[in-house]
């Protein structure tokens, strides 16, 4: 007696996914994860012009640019059909994320800089208004 898996997950190409991509069907890609957000266009707390521009594609950037919640990421979870078959998946290096994981060494040196430099300009410029003032 043979019977499927129960839970073995429904695989789908990039190709699929697109084919889905008007207010009819919508479905969309996030984290290598397939979702299927027709039934939720219009729940979206950014309305559903934010879900159908993204409809037939990756969505992870955007979707992490947004910064969703913890509750949001929870949200979505009935809404997921599948996911993307192995060949076409991206790397979590490919999907670069904000926060801990992303890229801390970048941002913090460019915060770095971004004080520094006025530092340095206040600096000099206090240093020739004094040369000025006492050479007059």
């Amino acid at each position: 007696m043979a019977s499927a898996e129960p839970n073995a997950t429904k695989l789908f190409t990039r190709a699929q996914v697109a084919e889905r991509s008007d207010s009819k069907e919508t479905w969309l890609i996030i984290h290598n994860s397939v979702y299927d957000v027709t039934n939720f266009l219009n729940e979206h707390p950014g309305g559903e012009e934010v879900l159908l521009e993204q409809s037939g594609r990756d969505g992870t950037e955007p979707f992490e640019d947004v910064g969703h919640s913890s509750d949001a990421r929870k949200m979505m979870e009935p809404y997921k059909v599948g996911e993307l078959v192995e060949e076409e998946r991206t790397s979590a290096n490919d999907q670069k994320s904000k926060g801990p994981t992303g890229n801390a060494d970048d941002d913090s040196s460019s915060s770095w800089r971004s004080w520094v430099i006025p530092i340095v300009l206040g600096v000099l410029a206090t240093l020739v208004y004094r040369y000025f003032i006492n050479t007059h």
